[in-house]
């Protein structure tokens, strides 16, 4: 019979093994299936909503990303979506909440970048390239456009001819005063390949585009 020492050794050991094989399976990621209805209400609040209920809806949505992302702690397009929600609520409520929002989606985003920086196109360097452009610099927020640029740049080695990305850049460089070249990214933009599991995000953005070149007539 062992004594009990030596059961408890075993015991704690096993323990241990079970606890190593179950840190070694790879975490289970969203499928696209649950992303999709996401990326559907996102629009929809987006594009479809007044503005004085957006910040409301973002909130909520941001909610729903949070318990998905209790279900999937590992999923880099997660993290994403749930700091654009987050940074489109702080663009929605403006004020100083805005800030704390902000702050909260850099976190999301640099985040995402450290595990995959390339998900989603580059969407995170993208989104993070426009908060640091769109907040205001020291000492009331993070701004900095030199920032800006390099996460832009960086976005567009990985989607040269995303939607998203070019409107975003083309956007930065029509505040820098640079038309010719805001004009060749936007003018970009319009041509990108359409997203069919997308379309009203499509048309949506496509439309900002639009106006942004209008500008620049």
């Amino acid at each position: 019979m062992k004594k009990p020492l030596q059961l408890m050794r075993i015991s704690l050991l096993s323990a241990a093994l079970g606890l190593a094989a179950t840190l070694s399976l790879p975490a289970q990621a969203a499928t696209d299936e649950q992303l999709l209805p996401i990326q559907h209400q996102w629009a929809k609040i987006q594009y479809d909503l007044p503005e004085k209920e957006r910040a409301g809806a973002f909130a909520t949505l941001a909610d729903v990303i949070e318990a998905a992302r209790d279900k999937y702690p590992g999923d880099t397009e997660l993290l994403i979506w749930q700091g654009i929600v987050v940074s489109s609520q702080a663009g929605a409520e403006g004020g100083l909440g805005a800030l704390k929002l902000a702050k909260q989606a850099r976190k999301l985003f640099e985040q995402a970048i450290k595990q995959n920086p390339a998900a989603l196109n580059g969407s995170a360097l993208t989104s993070l390239g426009t908060l640091y452009h769109k907040i205001p610099g020291w000492p009331l927020g993070f701004g900095d456009d030199k920032k800006a640029a390099e996460l832009f740049k960086q976005a567009l080695e990985i989607s040269p001819d995303g939607l998203d990305t070019n409107y975003f850049y083309g956007s930065y460089l029509l505040d820098e005063g640079d038309r010719a070249a805001a004009r060749a990214a936007l003018q970009k933009a319009l041509a990108a390949p359409p997203r069919p599991q997308r379309p009203k995000a499509d048309a949506g953005r496509r439309q900002e585009v639009e106006q942004l070149l209008d500008t620049l007539s």
